[in-house]
């Protein structure tokens, strides 16, 4: 029998997979319009999440008072998604997750305006830390400037802003509701990229589609299910296995060999989110600590 934090440390794992092999398939699916791809991401997602939602819910599941924040969040998710699908067509995988790692820098500087969050020097140092890792990645100025690097930096953006809803969500609505909007939002955005022209798939590119919905929808669960279960310090860690799984699809599939600066800004990144990590378990803590004494 697993105890909980071994069951939280296996979802994550597991989660971890599931977008990394999303990340691939989206990468090989250069053939088929994003719009298509978006399709296939949201109609099987939903199809998931039909099998997780509890059968006393069955009937009124859709139901909700926060349809002003789903949106918000489904807006916001709809850009970062979007975003990350164009940039893991464009540029090397390794350098696209190796960006992607930025976004809770993100998080700490949106919560400032949209939480009234007050933040230290500790993760004030953290964000220029990562900044500097990502201008390291890019190179802006220094190369010839490829306008798709932007692509993973709004994708942070949009993502940060995710992440801050659904945390002001979660407090009311369950963790599948707030992922089924999502999956139907993406869907609906699809329907309006058809007259851009989609392609017939033959039946095993169907199936490779298709997994995108369902690798999307099974991360975007068990990731809440991790946290659920396992101590927070225990499991975000595991998150940076995804830059390693990068580099191997990247190296065997596409040929794709990381360099020294995506690596060196690849560190950075992480130092910084690694930083902006710790602070946020010592205030739990001390928050923690202090309603005890009280």
């Amino acid at each position: 029998m697993l105890s909980k934090n071994q069951l939280g440390f296996l979802y994550m794992f597991i989660s971890i997979c599931a977008f990394s092999l999303m990340d691939v398939i989206v990468k090989w699916s250069v053939d088929y319009p994003i719009g298509q791809v978006l399709f296939f991401r949201g109609f099987f997602g939903i199809i998931f999440y039909f099998f997780v939602i509890p059968r006393k819910r069955l009937h009124n599941f859709y139901l909700t008072k926060r349809a002003g924040l789903h949106a918000l969040r489904c807006l916001s998710g709809l850009i970062a998604l979007v975003s990350i699908f164009i940039a893991l067509r464009e540029l090397p995988l390794a350098t696209v997750v190796s960006i992607s790692f930025a976004a809770p820098i993100f998080t700490t500087i949106l919560s400032i305006f949209i939480l009234s969050e007050k933040v230290g020097i500790y993760r004030w140092l953290a964000v220029m830390i990562g900044f500097v890792g990502i201008l390291v990645i890019t190179e802006p100025g220094v190369t010839e400037l490829n306008i798709f690097y932007i692509f993973p930096i709004i994708f942070c953006l949009g993502l940060s802003y995710v992440a801050i809803t659904i945390r002001q969500l979660s407090t009311s609505e369950p963790v599948w509701l707030i992922s089924f909007y999502f999956s139907l939002s993406i869907m609906l955005l699809s329907f309006l990229t058809i007259p851009t022209g989609w392609v017939m798939p033959s039946v095993n590119d169907f199936m490779l589609l298709s997994l995108i919905g369902i690798f999307g929808g099974v991360a975007n669960l068990w990731l809440s299910q991790s946290y659920k279960y396992a101590e927070v310090s225990l499991v975000t860690p595991l998150k940076y296995l995804s830059l390693v799984f990068a580099i191997i699809f990247g190296f065997f599939i596409w040929g794709e060999v990381p360099t020294l600066k995506t690596l060196g800004g690849s560190f950075l990144v992480i130092i910084s989110t690694f930083i902006i990590f710790r602070r946020e378990i010592y205030k739990k803590n001390v928050i923690t600590s202090k309603a005890i004494n009280d």
